[in-house]
């Protein structure tokens, strides 16, 4: 049993990869950028009182599945979403669609997935991957961060839909209930850019470029505050969360960056394709903030001003930020 009809397609992020794969399926063509762009994948916030690993809780992106549903509801697009008590009804459920030809999403854990190199396994449960057929007992999965389809067990696919821990996925599965043949892609794309735009310049200080640049200003003080010992923990969660939790900080501004440009072309509006390029820019600035941050952390620069360079890259990035995200409200 394999849906033939279903197109892998690798994307830069699991959750707008299988969004995308699964709207082209149903016959709609939306990009991976346009699925980030149009539900608003680009946010930012610090939690001091929330600690992750024993760290400030901060994250580049809003929660999971939150874009996907986003960028549906913006497109006038149904999703039915189900989670389980058992394993059981996980099973028969995904049977049921895959019998009726729905190929469909799932969320799982990544550290038991057996064909992700071992240094991409660590325990995050709100993966992504489309489970499109069954063969046997193997279940055919696309996992659209991988450049080709994979294959499960179903003992292999029980373990990451189980997987227990933070975001505890309990078999949650979801697929499109209905799809319009027409939409209006101008709309949403405004709707999402505005979104965006709202919650990057939010005027409160834990969130949005205003969040950005209240970290930037702890870093340069946690050395004294905390201890080297600490501080270089605070620093690995920063990174953590930019670079490996969903591509969060560079990767997400690239993806960005992409979504403007199909922006211009559906808005008609040049300006966008020079934001573009601004946000490349700004990605990678935050790629060598990591890069720096992280020799920092395995304590291979041993500049006693390293912290406060890191405070100013940050301050940088934020200022920049703040200036696109004007401007592209303005370009509106």
């Amino acid at each position: 049993m394999k849906i033939v009809e279903f197109q892998h397609h690798q994307s830069a992020h699991c959750e707008n990869g299988v969004a995308s794969n699964v709207l082209k399926f149903n016959g709609l063509d939306i990009s991976e950028p346009l699925v980030f762009g149009i539900g608003s994948g680009i946010f930012y916030v610090y939690i001091p009182f929330l600690k992750v690993n024993h760290a400030p809780a901060i994250s580049y992106r809003p929660m999971p599945g939150i874009i996907f549903s986003r960028a549906a509801k913006q497109l006038n697009i149904k999703i039915k979403r189900e989670r389980f008590s058992n394993e059981e009804k996980a099973f028969a459920a995904l049977d049921r669609n895959l019998d009726l030809g729905i190929p469909s999403g799932l969320q799982v854990g990544v550290y038991h997935l057996p064909y992700f190199p071992d240094e991409y396994r660590f325990h995050f449960n709100a993966h992504n991957l489309v489970v499109y057929g069954k063969e046997g007992d193997n279940y055919l999965i696309s996992d659209p961060v991988m450049e080709t389809t994979s294959v499960l067990t179903k003992k292999e696919l029980a373990k990451v839909r189980f997987a227990k821990g933070a975001f505890a996925p309990k078999g949650h599965m979801y697929y499109p209930t209905s799809v319009p043949t027409e939409v209006n892609i101008e709309k949403a794309v405004l709707s999402g850019i505005k979104k965006t735009t709202k919650d990057m310049l939010a005027p409160v200080p834990l969130v949005g470029v205003n969040g950005i640049k209240f970290v930037g200003k702890k870093v340069a003080k946690w050395p004294k505050k905390v201890g080297i010992k600490k501080a270089n923990h605070y620093l690995a969660q920063i990174i953590r969360m930019q670079e490996e939790i969903g591509t969060g900080g560079g990767g997400f501004r690239f993806i960005y960056a992409a979504f403007l440009q199909e922006a211009a072309t559906i808005l008609g509006n040049p300006s966008l394709n020079d934001l573009s390029q601004n946000m490349t820019e700004i990605g990678d600035d935050w790629r060598d903030f990591a890069l720096h941050a992280s020799r920092v952390c395995k304590e291979r620069v041993k500049d006693d001003n390293a912290y406060q360079q890191l405070s100013e890259m940050m301050i940088d990035i934020s200022d920049k930020e703040r200036k696109l995200f004007t401007d592209l409200k303005k370009s509106l």
